[in-house]
């Protein structure tokens, strides 16, 4: 994609984008002034997993285009669970291996 090409444009381009509301307001925003935007993993895992892959390449595509990204790295919600939509709770994490997977 072009340097030139607005950063929503080619996120629609590349079809990261499925709907939008206020398109039109958020293309001015993100026109105007650098954006802080995040993302959030739980480091329920020693690793990441393909499905974080395009938030991640999707805040550099971010970055690039002269926006902020934050990563957060939850250790709370790795700690305690977060079955988010599952119909059984996550396993708790100890200490130890909620460190070593932030880690």
């Amino acid at each position: 994609m072009s340097d030139a090409m607005p950063i929503l444009d080619e996120l629609d381009a590349r079809g990261l984008l499925a709907d939008c509301t206020h398109r039109d307001e958020l293309a001015a925003l993100l026109a105007a002034s650098p954006v802080t935007l995040y993302a959030g993993y739980d480091p329920t895992s020693t690793s990441l997993h393909i499905g974080n892959l395009v938030p991640v390449i999707l805040q550099a595509r971010l970055q690039r285009a002269g926006h902020r990204p934050i990563i957060v790295v939850g250790g709370a919600t790795g700690m305690i669970g977060d079955p988010s939509g599952k119909s059984a709770e996550r396993n708790l994490l100890d200490d130890d291996t909620l460190a070593h997977n932030v880690a």
